[in-house]
C-alpha cells in the first residue's frame, strides 16, 4: 500500500473502520447474551442497532467518494474482539464478567473514537463536508457509548463485582454457563 496523499490515507482509515464495524456487528450479540446485567444487555443491543447505522453511514461515504469499502482487515479490532471472546469462556461470577465485558467494550470504543476522530479530521481538511458531518455523528455516538459504559461500571456493576456474594438474586454458586 502506498500512502501518497491524505486522500489515500482517509480511504485506508475508512476501510479499517468499515471492517472494524462489521466485526463488531458479529460480536455484540454474543456480548449481550453473556451479560447478566439487564442494563448492560440493553446497552449492547442498542449499540448493535447504532453500529448498523454507522456501517450505513460509511457505505454512503464510500459511495460519495467513489471508492469501495472492501480491501482492508482491521487486525487491531480482531485482536480486541478476540480478547473479549476469551472472557465469554471464563468461569466467572456474573457481576465480575459484566465488569470485564465493560472493560473490553471500552477498549473497542476507544479504538473507534481514535479512528473516527482521525478520519473526520482528514475529511474536513480535504473538503469532504458530508463525510465530515457523518463521521462526526458517529464519533459523537461512540463517545456517548463510552460514557454510558462508564456510568454502568461506576454506578453499579463494578461495585457488585467487588463482592459478588452480596449481590442479591445472583448467588455466587451460580456460574456463567459456557457457550
Amino acid at each position: 500500500m502506498k500512502l501518497d496523499s491524505l486522500e489515500t490515507l482517509l480511504v485506508e482509515e475508512l476501510r479499517d473502520l468499515y471492517n472494524a464495524e462489521r466485526q463488531i456487528l458479529k460480536a455484540l450479540p454474543k456480548m449481550a447474551k453473556a451479560a447478566s446485567s439487564t442494563n448492560l444487555q440493553k446497552g449492547f443491543q442498542e449499540h448493535l442497532q447504532q453500529t448498523q447505522t454507522q456501517v450505513e453511514r460509511l457505505d454512503k461515504i464510500f459511495t460519495d467518494l467513489g471508492k469501495s469499502p472492501k480491501g482492508k482487515k482491521c487486525e487491531a479490532m480482531e485482536g480486541l474482539l478476540k480478547e473479549g471472546a476469551e472472557l465469554l469462556e471464563a468461569d466467572a461470577e456474573p457481576p465480575v464478567l459484566d465488569a470485564a465485558l465493560i472493560a473490553a467494550a471500552q477498549r473497542v470504543e476507544h479504538y473507534e473514537i481514535a479512528g473516527y476522530g482521525c478520519a473526520r479530521t482528514y475529511a474536513k481538511l480535504l473538503g469532504h463536508g458530508e463525510a465530515t458531518k457523518l463521521l462526526q455523528q458517529t464519533l459523537d455516538e461512540e463517545k456517548r457509548t463510552d460514557e454510558k459504559l462508564t456510568e454502568l461500571a461506576v454506578g453499579s456493576i463494578n461495585t457488585e463485582a467487588v463482592d459478588p456474594e452480596a449481590n442479591p438474586g445472583k448467588p455466587s454458586s451460580q456460574r456463567r454457563a459456557r457457550g
